[in-house]
């Protein structure tokens, strides 16, 4: 059980949550601020006639359209049915649970004016593992992920759909099964839940989260790269780094050498003197992205730390503040950053497995025994382009972008949500990638038998050797690159 409280949330920890099952549950210090916050703003609303934006007002452009006190609960319900205008494919039911964890875990500071009602049951449909049918497109990531986070906030009120024990159905009927009844929003619910970067921040989470797992396999790839095409190692050596000290490159070469450690092939004579860059370049290259790996995760932490809906409630000060805590633009550049250095990743892998394939190096063209009445690995690198290719089309920044949208109310949007879900293309690009650089490079260094790699990457080898044989005759490679993704799923769980 993990309890959600104002305290720091970590990539690390909703990792594990996710990665584990764990249930939430809301700590005593979350209620306590919870309805703090709540009772602050009923008593403000029975005592006062002051306009407050979105809680006794209109929203967006009618701002200014005073609510009555009798409407205001048919008003939130407007909110949130008028916001569900999303298109487009279903966000993966993994995201949408980040985006419930992250609903959450903003809501539990109290400064939101909701119900503890309302909390306790998103973290009901977290536990449960009730998810929202979420759809890609509507979002501006201006006025926070509105139309994502209206359709998360359908099946509170009994609307729209949820994937419910592996089917999708009316929310209705998956509360009717759980015994639950449906929420009826009161003043300033609908809009708490709907103004956010939820939908930005989940995308941003899970794509963190692979960047991970992809960068360290992307360097794995390069030792094993290094060994099958009979590079120098002299472009990892502590010297050459320590005086160019980005973090990233350091730490880099470091990898590569702990991964060639005892390697028989990397200590024999080289007859070439210098390396191609995919080879040589690989610490300036693989080093840059982990740097930014760095800074996008700093980013991306304070934001899921943080509280963006509008307008912000402080009790013990006695305000009610309008200000724009839900615009994205903290999330949109790191988001865009993200998608490029994720891409750099595939590019370099690409040029890797170009250069195996080559025919050089002792190596056969395409790593066939039999060139000509075979094409081995030719077309796979066909496929590596084409990812390659359309990865740079993705790595346009959608941040750069602005429409005016409501009236010229919202005049400046920061376009995160685009940012968001085509930094997870990339991240599925680039696994795909990276598989096909594993098993072109395995190709190649089983060429160097009888020399040995290091002990780590033999075992490696292996193993992968009982999933995907070693390349004779022509076959039907993407059963083969499938069957690679899967392993090196598996082998980052396992190591």
């Amino acid at each position: 059980m993990h309890s959600i409280s104002p305290d720091h949330l970590s990539l690390e920890a909703i990792d594990t949550l996710l990665s584990q099952h764990t249930r939430l549950a809301l700590s005593e210090e979350a209620v306590r601020r919870i309805k703090n916050c709540r009772r602050y703003l009923e008593e403000k609303l029975n005592h006062n006639d002051q306009l407050f934006y979105g809680i006794n007002t209109g929203f967006g452009s009618l701002c200014n359209v005073r609510i009555s006190a009798t409407d205001v609960e048919d008003l939130q319900h407007n909110l949130v049915v008028s916001h569900a205008s999303g298109m487009g494919d279903p966000v993966p039911e993994e995201v949408v649970k980040i985006m419930l964890l992250l609903k959450i875990q903003s809501l539990s500071y109290g400064h939101s004016g909701v119900r503890v009602e309302v909390v306790q049951r998103l973290v009901d449909f977290f536990n449960e593992d009730v998810l929202p049918v979420v759809f890609e497109l509507g979002s501006l990531g201006a006025s926070g992920d509105l139309a994502p986070l209206a359709h998360l906030s359908l099946p509170l009120i009994g609307l729209g759909e949820v994937w419910y024990k592996g089917e999708r159905l009316p929310s209705e009927q998956a509360l009717k099964q759980l015994g639950w009844n449906a929420l009826r929003f009161q003043a300033k619910e609908a809009l708490a839940l709907l103004n956010g970067t939820q939908f930005s921040a989940a995308y941003g989470v899970w794509c963190m989260l692979q960047a991970h797992r992809l960068s360290s396999q992307a360097d794995l790839n390069a030792a094993i790269g290094y060994d099958a095409f009979h590079c120098r190692l002299s472009p990892l050596d502590a010297h050459i780094h320590l005086v160019r000290p980005h973090a990233g490159q350091i730490r880099t070469a470091q990898v590569l050498l702990d991964w060639l450690k005892g390697s028989e092939i990397a200590t024999m004579e080289k007859a070439s003197v210098q390396d191609p860059y995919a080879f040589r370049c690989v610490p300036q290259v693989h080093g840059a992205s982990k740097d930014a790996f760095s800074h996008i995760r700093q980013m991306l932490v304070t934001e899921i730390n943080a509280v963006t809906d509008n307008p912000n409630i402080f009790p013990e000060d006695d305000l009610i503040i309008s200000g724009g805590n839900f615009h994205a633009q903290p999330l949109a550049l790191p988001l865009d950053y993200l998608a490029i250095a994720l891409s750099e990743l595939g590019s370099i892998s690409e040029r890797r497995v170009y250069q195996l394939i080559g025919g050089q190096r002792d190596l056969p063209p395409f790593l066939t025994d039999d060139p000509g009445l075979h094409s081995g690995l030719m077309i796979a690198q066909y496929t590596a382009a084409a990812i390659v290719n359309q990865n740079k089309t993705l790595c346009a920044p959608a941040s750069t972008d602005s429409i005016v949208s409501c009236n010229g109310q919202e005049d400046h949007v920061s376009m995160a949500a685009n940012a968001a879900t085509k930094a997870r293309r990339v991240v599925l690009n680039l696994e795909r990638l990276l598989a096909i650089e594993f098993m072109t490079a395995m190709q190649a260094l089983d060429y160097r038998q009888p020399h040995q790699s290091s002990p780590r990457i033999q075992d490696i080898r292996s193993r992968y050797r009982q999933v995907v044989p070693r390349l004779e005759a022509d076959r039907i490679l993407s059963i083969d690159l499938e069957k690679t993704v899967h392993f090196l799923r598996n082998l980052q769980t396992a190591e």
